[in-house]
C-alpha cells in the first residue's frame, strides 16, 4: 500500500538544495546550506548523485565543474576523493548522504531528489537508490524520495516499498532534455507513471502548474509541490494550484 505524504511537507516551505546564499559564502546543498534551513524551520529539499564506491553523495550536477575548482563526472571519484573537494567559495565539502542525515536528524521534513543516472531518462542499474535506501535505513523522521526519471522510483519501490515515494515533474521539453528523446520527453510529459510507482506526490515544475496532468493528479487527491519559487509573488500565484514550495533566493 502507498504511504502517505507526511504533514510536515504540506506545513513547511522546502529550501531548495538548503538555504543557500552566495553572498555568504554558503553554497547549495552543503552543510552550512541546511544548517540555515534548519535555523529558520524550513523543510529542505536536496539532490544526490553517485560515487565511484557506490555512495550516495550530497551534489546536485553529474559532473564538479560548476560548483568547485575540480572538473569531471562526480561518478568518477570515490566518496573519500569527494569529500576533499570544498564548494564554492565556502568551507564546506561534498559530503554523504548518511552524513547529512545525522545532521539532519529528523528536525524537518526532508525531501531527497535521486538524480538520473541514466541521463536519458532511461532504466538505471539501481545502484543510487540502493544507497540512498541503505542511507536511510533507521533513519527517524519526516522523509520522501523522488526523481524525475520513474525508472529510479520503481527501484526504490523494490528496494525499500515502505519508503515515500514522488515524482519530480515538469513539461519535460526536449530542449531541456538533450540527452533523452523527443518520444521519451512526450510520453513523461503526462506523467504516467504515478501510479506504477506508487507515488502518493509530485513536485512539478512552478511555471507549468496548469499543465493537465497537473490537474489530474491533483483531481485524484495528492498533494501538490513545486519546483522552484523566487519571489514572494510568484510563491502567491503557486500557492493558488499547489499545496507546498521548494523555494530560493528569498525567505518564503
Amino acid at each position: 500500500m502507498t504511504r502517505s505524504l507526511d504533514p510536515a511537507f504540506i506545513t513547511k516551505p522546502l529550501a531548495h538544495r538548503g538555504l543557500h546564499d552566495v553572498s555568504r559564502h554558503v553554497f547549495e546543498n552543503t552543510r552550512s546550506a541546511f544548517a540555515a534551513a534548519l535555523d529558520h524551520g524550513y523543510g529542505i529539499e536536496l539532490d544526490v548523485q553517485l560515487s565511484s564506491d557506490g555512495r550516495a553523495m550530497v551534489f546536485h550536477d553529474e559532473t564538479l565543474d560548476r560548483l568547485t575548482r575540480e572538473r569531471g563526472p562526480v561518478n568518477r571519484r570515490t566518496a573519500a576523493e569527494l569529500g576533499a573537494i570544498t564548494i564554492g567559495t565556502g568551507n564546506d565539502v561534498i559530503e554523504p548522504l548518511d552524513d547529512i542525515l545525522t545532521q539532519i536528524a529528523g528536525q524537518v521534513p526532508l525531501l531527497i531528489e535521486i538524480k538520473d543516472q541514466s541521463l536519458t531518462l532511461s532504466q538505471t542499474d539501481g545502484v543510487l537508490e540502493r544507497a540512498v535506501c541503505d542511507a536511510l535505513s533507521g533513519y527517524a523522521g519526516p522523509v520522501a524520495i523522488m526523481s524525475f526519471n520513474p525508472h529510479a522510483m520503481m527501484h526504490v519501490q523494490t528496494y525499500a516499498p515502505d519508503y515515500v515515494r514522488g515524482l519530480t515533474t515538469c513539461a519535460f521539453d526536449p530542449d531541456e532534455w538533450p540527452d533523452a528523446s523527443v518520444d521519451r520527453c512526450a510520453a513523461l510529459a503526462s506523467i504516467p507513471d504515478f501510479d506504477a510507482v506508487g507515488a502518493c506526490f509530485i513536485s512539478h515544475d512552478v511555471t507549468a502548474l496548469t499543465d493537465a496532468a497537473v490537474a489530474r493528479i491533483k483531481s485524484q487527491g495528492a498533494p501538490i509541490l513545486c519546483w522552484t519559487v523566487r519571489s514572494a509573488a510568484q510563491e502567491r500565484d503557486a500557492r493558488a494550484i499547489c499545496d507546498n514550495i521548494t523555494f530560493e533566493s528569498y525567505h518564503a
